[in-house]
């Protein structure tokens, strides 16, 4: 656990009580501060007081009196579409509006580093897609190496439940949007920028705000090193706010759509090749065609970034590669299934928008997609023409319209196990069953690991 710093003998309220929620009334407490909880679902406020924390509604400013910062999980609105009530009464009350993630930077370093040989750093990562396989990839790759390391955020665990850092270690920690647009404290060492794409608008008030909130991890962040994929003109932009001048190293510029050059320090991945540039002059190069845990674009854009990241670290090419071999994946990102008849099958329920999954569509050929769900704001026109993508399968309550809006050859099957029993039908020697629903799960299921789970359990009756 991080005990939270510089709230000790004050009252600091917690909204929201789930994982982060009460891992931040644990670290409060630990820190000497009273937390004061609140949650509306009785389950979850029965959890917290079963720990002996106490809970009470924060309903108008007058129950702000008395407290220091309010803490709000990640799933509570505290701006767009609209504030939630308790926010809404601290910030009339004044009362400073933080997260879980503003304790850690906040708390992590202490008087005890004075004697480590070599600071504990931070590396944050954030983005559209890919953070989390980033994040993974990154820790993977120290622990391949002997160097010790945790992983937390948004994978793994919460934040503050972290062992205090050793000498020499390193904490990789994958943030969403709502993680950093609230963050009062975000210091990270280094820091990465995947891409950009259209998600989570309503919580932002639209692309302008979804940007500024990943930007803050860098404008307010101050790492010592930041690494942009530029795919995308705000990851363009924001490599060149960050930069004094063309040479500046301390930004690492990513790229899978084209050949960087100049006297930057850039990585990019072109015909399934990694290269590392340096003041105009190659330094690496390692081939990711084979390296069976990366597949496809979106995955050498992953492994660019994580070996920007560890280069910054001072890992040498080679160990960072033979890593890469090692590394098996994450659950639900394009994630082998198994393979029956010639015909493999692939969960990337993770691909919750509409750039995500046609960048797992890209990845193969001969596609039968799952698709389907809950769908997002902006529609499903980013996906361009589905080349290789032989039907799709369409899931999810609006099946039927989610399916009008498709340039391929589409069948409504509504259910997963109709979707699967589809496809398996129609599939070929060659064909690869790929769910990318390009859509939220929380149509018919609780999250896109469930969904996931379903597709992976309905495949298995097949194999």
């Amino acid at each position: 656990m991080i005990p939270v710093r510089g709230l000790q003998g004050h009252r600091v309220a917690v909204l929201g009580l789930g994982r982060s929620g009460l891992s931040a009334a644990r670290a409060l407490a630990a820190g000497g501060a009273t937390p004061i909880c609140w949650d509306d679902n009785p389950a979850a406020k029965a959890r917290a007081e079963d720990e002996g924390f106490t809970c009470q509604p924060l309903k108008t400013s007058r129950d702000f009196e008395d407290i220091a910062r309010l803490i709000v999980s990640p799933g509570i609105p505290h701006l767009y579409p609209a504030p939630n009530p308790v926010v809404a009464a601290a910030l009339a009350a004044g009362v400073p509006v933080d997260n879980d993630i503003g304790l850690f930077f906040q708390s992590f370093a202490t008087e005890d580093w004075n004697n480590l040989d070599i600071l504990p750093r931070v590396i944050a990562v954030t983005g559209s897609n890919g953070k989390s396989t980033t994040s993974a990839l990154i820790h993977h790759i120290l622990t391949d190496v002997h160097r010790p390391c945790q992983l937390a955020g948004n994978i793994g665990r919460g934040v503050l439940d972290l062992d205090p850092p050793i000498d020499g270690e390193v904490v990789v920690l994958e943030l969403s949007s709502y993680q950093t647009e609230l963050a009062r404290s975000l210091t990270p060492d280094i820091a990465v920028f995947t891409n950009l794409s259209p998600d989570h608008l309503d919580r932002h008030g639209g692309m302008g705000g979804y940007f500024a909130a990943k930007r803050r991890l860098f404008a307010e962040g101050g790492p010592d090193r930041a690494i942009i994929g530029v795919d995308e003109p705000e990851g363009q932009f924001l490599a060149g706010q960050l930069a004094e001048g063309r040479a500046d190293d301390r930004v690492i510029r990513v790229s899978v759509a084209e050949k960087l050059t100049g006297p930057r320090w850039q990585v990019y991945a072109r015909k399934g090749f990694l290269s590392e540039y340096r003041k105009g002059k190659q330094a690496a190069s390692i081939d990711l065609r084979a390296v069976p845990g990366l597949p496809g674009a979106h995955n050498h854009q992953n492994a660019c970034a994580a070996y920007a990241a560890c280069r910054s670290l001072g890992l040498a090419p080679k160990v960072i590669e033979a890593a890469f071999h090692s590394f098996a994946g994450l659950p639900h990102r394009s994630q082998l299934v198994g393979e029956a008849r010639g015909v493999r099958f692939v969960n990337d329920s993770k691909a919750t928008n509409v750039d995500a999954a046609a960048k797992a569509l890209s990845a193969f050929d001969n596609v039968r997609w799952i698709c389907g769900g809950l769908e997002k704001e902006g529609g499903l026109a980013e996906l361009g023409d589905l080349k290789t993508v032989r039907k799709a399968y369409v899931i999810g309550r609006e099946a039927a319209g989610f399916a009008l809006q498709l340039s391929v050859d589409a069948e409504v099957c509504t259910t997963m196990a109709a979707a699967v029993s589809r496809a398996v039908a129609d599939a070929q020697a060659g064909d690869v069953v790929l769910l990318a629903p390009a859509a939220a799960s929380f149509d018919q299921y609780d999250n896109f690991e469930q969904r996931g789970d379903d597709f992976m359990a309905e495949v298995q009756t097949y194999l």
